[in-house]
């Protein structure tokens, strides 16, 4: 069975978190605010959704701007990570959720030119 780390997943925003309850996601968004226990934090994306990510352990660095989460989603619209990259905004060039939002927008919008599920063969 190959990991979620493996597999392929779609790019999702705030809005679209209940179409993919029980499945890998890949969600991008600004970190808004740490649970003190470091074991959850919560994200808004490129429209000001906010969503909760839950972490296995706690963090072990200080989060904050803007991150790529893997996880899979909860039956309560949380976000159960996998991992988590911190997209550092070097050399002043912030990153812009908004663009970013608009992007995922035309990818959902045109699947057949965007496809995330590969078949798996066998």
């Amino acid at each position: 069975m190959a990991s979620l780390l493996d597999a392929s997943k779609p790019r999702i925003n705030g809005s679209m978190l209940s179409q993919h309850i029980g499945r890998g996601v890949c969600f991008v968004g600004r970190v808004e605010k740490v649970h003190p226990t470091g074991k959850t934090f919560s994200v808004s994306d490129g429209e000001g959704k906010s969503a909760t990510v839950e972490l296995n352990e706690p963090l072990e660095e200080e989060l904050s701007g803007i991150v790529e989460v893997i996880g899979m989603v909860s039956s309560k619209g949380v976000i159960t990570s996998t991992t988590y990259n911190i997209l550092r905004e070097d050399k002043g060039i912030p990153f812009d959720l908004e663009l970013y939002n608009e992007a995922l927008k035309v990818i959902h919008d045109f699947p057949q030119y965007y496809p995330f599920e590969v078949a798996a063969s066998g």
